[in-house]
């Protein structure tokens, strides 16, 4: 389809174009979502944290990332126990008060709740609610080939909501043009890790986070536009620390807590929206596309808690996140509820206490509204840092 569903930004001067971005991010009635239905679209929803974009995208299909939103749970809250994390049952509830109608739905064995919210969720609707079973053993000779099926009967399913088959050509342009797009990623994350003064932390997740409401071609146009203003701001560099953020790799913090965040410190790296960034490399185009993209989620890809790689042990990871980005401290949290989250949580202290790196440890929920007495506490942080 060639209709076009965020224009708002086009043709204004920066600051504007990150205003009508956060606009579109907060709000809960995803205006883009519809217009694409509206003009004939069909839409898949896709739960945290990876997921392969480029088979929908291909079919000629929207991909839309299910990750919560602040709102109230007035109807999911029924649907589940009361101990699990807040973006379950705000993701079932944007399609049942309808903020959002989907032809598919797809989640993952991350954690036992969202292993479970495929089968919630085929309860409550009738189209197609599947689950996407990433290996659970990345080491195993047979990863890639059993993750290589595991795409291919996606697609198998993806087909029968585009009413056609879905072609290798097609599936090598869409990985091009996702390519594309981490490389524009790529691109503002070292403009954030270099010079962190002329984009600030919310900014920058504000550019991401977008790109999951809106089709690839439209973010990497937005994305091409934005990224030469940004590095060409006259923004002078301030005495803040440099510290990297880790623990948004599901539900994800409120804009407001990262802005907070960002008038204490740069925060040179992070594990935001990590799925819209989980490859690391261009996927060849060259030979079985569903292979190369199965590769690369295994070879070629990031690390979080719900991938459990015995190459890629999280303590390490995040050490070596802290270094490569020059950060002096770390701030280490945690969603509410959030099993995985919680567990690293343990293993990230011991290594930041071996390597003598000042941590700041703090929890989050995507529906919180006041952030003072966090902000406080991390200014003591920040100035216990600066003047030790």
């Amino acid at each position: 389809m060639k209709v076009k569903i965020f224009e708002a930004w086009r043709d204004k001067p920066l600051d504007e174009v990150l205003y009508e971005c956060r606009e579109l991010l907060e709000d809960t009635s995803f205006p883009t979502v519809r217009r694409w239905r509206e003009s004939g679209g069909k839409v898949v929803g896709h739960f945290q944290v990876y997921f392969p974009e480029e088979i929908v995208h291909a079919a000629g299909i929207l991909p839309f990332k299910v990750c919560g939103a602040q709102i109230e749970a007035v109807q999911a809250d029924s649907r589940f126990g009361s101990y699990l994390c807040s973006i379950l049952k705000t993701s079932l509830e944007l399609a049942l008060s309808k903020r959002v109608e989907l032809d598919m739905f797809v989640t993952h064995p991350i954690c036992d709740a969202a292993r479970n919210l495929g089968a919630v969720w085929g309860r409550n609707f009738p189209y197609s609610c599947q689950i996407l079973y990433l290996p659970q053993n990345a080491n195993s000779p047979a990863a890639v080939t059993y993750l290589r099926n595991e795409y291919a009967r996606l697609q198998r399913a993806v087909e029968v909501i585009a009413g056609k088959p879905v072609k290798e050509d097609d599936l090598r342009r869409s990985l091009g043009i996702y390519n594309r797009n981490r490389a524009l990623l790529r691109e503002l994350y070292a403009i954030k890790r270099e010079t962190p003064w002329l984009v600030s932390a919310d900014e920058a997740y504000v550019l991401v986070a977008i790109g999951g409401l809106i089709p690839r071609e439209e973010h990497n146009e937005l994305l091409e536009a934005v990224l030469p203003q940004i590095a060409a701001r006259p923004n002078k560099k301030q005495d803040k620390i440099r510290l990297v953020f880790e623990g948004g790799f599901c539900e994800q913090p409120p804009l407001d807590l990262i802005r907070a965040i960002a008038r204490s410190c740069y925060v040179v790296d992070d594990d935001f929206m990590i799925g819209l960034r989980w490859i690391l490399e261009d996927v060849p185009l060259d030979g079985d596309p569903l292979f190369n993209l199965a590769f690369a989620y295994l070879e070629k890809s990031s690390y979080s808690p719900v991938q459990h790689d015995l190459r890629k042990p999280k303590e390490k990871m995040l050490i070596e996140r802290i270094k490569n980005s020059r950060a002096e401290a770390a701030i280490v949290s945690a969603a509410k509820m959030c099993e995985p989250g919680l567990e690293e949580q343990v293993a990230y202290l011991h290594a930041l206490d071996k390597e003598g790196i000042p941590y700041f440890i703090s929890e989050f929920e995507e529906k919180m509204t006041t952030f003072e007495h966090m902000e406080i506490q991390l200014e003591t942080f920040v100035e216990n840092i600066l003047f030790s």
